[in-house]
């Protein structure tokens, strides 16, 4: 597809969606959950539309992941991006300062257990405040980076940190999925059952490796549960953040993500739109 078509397909979706607003749910624990919602654009006549949790990465907001969130809204969904302060800006910072390095401080906030227990707290919260005015029909978890691993662990994934969350989501979507480590075996998402998109780039470079590493989190999933993997030709780990913006990848990461899931919305496990450079692999 064109540059030029990209852009006013991304030009459309932003002014097609209803302005987004700033709210919060209350915590378990007590503490309140800044979170980003974004209305459907075309509210369903027969009820509550269906319920997209989004998950940023290590030092995220909710004012990330923007794009895939107004996406969601375009296609009808109630998105919502979750702030999770433990794991924020000021957690991020605090760490690089007590490791004197990004690196280092983004790994020891990324293999801190107490930091995804606040994440499940958080999620939730999340869930149960999107709850009050109806339920939604169909629930999905998405998420990018420390996001993508906090994806996984709802999902199912075996760990070995101790870690239980809920789950209970109809589908999950990992942007930037993390491959085996430290807490993952290379089995870990063999205990996944319920259906996974995983959507990585060629330049996808992370703390435990490249593209390959992650695609190591899908050749693990069991089949026949409508899983797939996309992985975008030149796309990098900020990109599919929502950084260093780029039209292609974030079109493209709409599509697959909209296209996947309405597909499971309708008991159907559809095609993947054609897209150029990119890869897809079903199982």
């Amino acid at each position: 597809m064109p540059r030029s078509l990209i852009g006013l397909l991304l030009a459309a979706i932003g002014a097609a969606a209803p302005a987004q607003q700033l709210s919060f749910a209350p915590r378990a624990d007590g503490a309140q959950v800044p979170m980003m919602v974004y209305p459907a654009a075309s509210p369903s006549s027969t009820g509550c539309p269906p319920l997209a949790l989004l998950s940023p990465g290590a030092g995220g907001s909710e004012q990330g992941l923007r794009y895939l969130a107004q996406g969601l809204g375009a296609d009808g969904w109630r998105a919502i991006v979750i702030g999770h302060r433990e794991s924020g800006m000021d957690a991020l910072k605090r760490d690089v300062r007590t490791t004197r390095g990004l690196r280092a401080g983004l790994a020891m906030l990324v293999d801190d257990p107490a930091a995804y227990r606040a994440r499940f707290m958080d999620i939730d919260a999340a869930r149960q405040w999107a709850s009050v005015p109806c339920k939604a029909p169909f629930t999905a978890l998405l998420g990018h980076s420390m996001g993508a691993h906090t994806v996984q662990f709802e999902a199912g994934a075996r760990n070995t940190a101790g870690l239980h969350p809920a789950g209970g989501f109809d589908a999950y979507v990992a942007l930037s999925p993390a491959g085996p480590e430290a807490w993952l075996p290379a089995d870990a998402d063999a205990a996944i059952t319920a259906p996974v998109l995983m959507i990585t780039g060629t330049r996808d470079a992370g703390l435990g490796g490249d593209e390959r590493w992650r695609e190591q989190a899908f050749a693990a999933l069991p089949p026949g549960h409508c899983d797939r993997l996309a992985v975008i030709d030149g796309a990098t780990h900020m990109q599919l953040g929502g950084g260093n913006f780029d039209a292609r990848t974030q079109q493209a990461v709409v599509a697959l993500v909209t296209t996947w899931l309405d597909g499971l919305r309708a008991g159907t496990c559809k095609p993947a739109p054609a897209l150029e450079r990119v890869r897809i692999q079903d199982k």
